[in-house]
């Protein structure tokens, strides 16, 4: 396992733990209720989502002569580079809206997507219990358009950036919003709802970084005033890292096998 991204393990604990005790947004303890779970996701997840995504960007990169004409692709990379970060943003962003909202709406994605959804109580941790099936498929439909569209490594790899701590923040169990900012930049405030177990607030807030895209739309949920409290799924799912992989596939599975039994009768 590199070193380095141990170390930037060990440095975003070391940032977000005391944090949260110092702007704690509920009370809870720091080993909470599937922390190890969700620590064995943290560890064992990565190899598995970096050798698909390799395979994945090597076939887009290759793709993109026949996708995206030569002059286009030579355009988007002759752009500033702050430019192409805000572009990439909002380009890959709208890729992972349109993937997570697919994870919500078809059962057969949904089966998968759940596995994210079991957590009962958020905290920085709780963003790597994610499904590498999820994961692949989400983080796929963000790279392919940057990728394909020519943009320079430079702002991918700040799009990355942005991503990784992002996803850990918005998942933090901080009372952070960012007031007027609120629907520009996604918050914890933001994506709790999108976890939170009400009627209300169910497929909601599907945006990763840009909260606006929910509200052009139609499935943005912050009310002001009123905060989550209820975190989970209705129905239970087994809470070892193990099991939860196996799950997906055992319920696609059996929902087969009663298809094809209603099927004869």
């Amino acid at each position: 396992m590199p070193i380095n991204w141990l170390n930037g393990l060990l440095l975003t604990a070391l940032i977000f733990v005391p944090l949260e005790k110092l702007l704690a947004r509920r009370r809870q303890r720091i080993f909470r209720r599937g922390w190890f779970n969700d620590v064995m996701f943290l560890l064992l997840n990565p190899p598995i989502i970096i050798f698909a995504l390799g395979v994945l960007v090597i076939g887009m990169t290759m793709a993109s002569a026949w996708v995206v004409p030569v002059r286009v692709r030579d355009a988007v990379a002759s752009q500033p580079y702050w430019i192409q970060i805000v572009e990439v943003l909002v380009v890959a962003d709208i890729g992972f809206y349109l993937a997570h909202r697919a994870f919500h709406t078809f059962p057969w994605l949904w089966k998968f997507h759940e596995i994210h959804h079991s957590i009962e109580e958020l905290d920085w941790l709780a963003a790597a219990r994610v499904h590498p099936v999820d994961q692949i498929i989400t983080k796929a439909c963000s790279f392919f358009p940057v990728f394909t569209m020519g943009f320079s490594d430079l702002a991918i790899g700040a799009f990355m950036f942005i991503y990784g701590w992002q996803s850990v923040l918005v998942h933090s169990n901080l009372r952070i919003n960012f007031g007027p900012l609120r629907w520009l930049i996604a918050s914890p405030e933001f994506h709790h709802w999108h976890h939170c177990s009400d009627h209300e607030a169910r497929d909601k807030n599907f945006a990763g970084q840009l909260p606006f895209l929910d509200v052009l739309f139609g499935t943005a949920y912050m009310p002001r005033g009123k905060m989550p409290t209820r975190f989970g799924l209705d129905q239970p799912i087994p809470t070892a890292y193990p099991a939860q992989l196996i799950h997906p596939f055992r319920r696609v599975a059996t929902s087969r096998m009663q298809t094809g039994t209603a099927d004869t009768r």
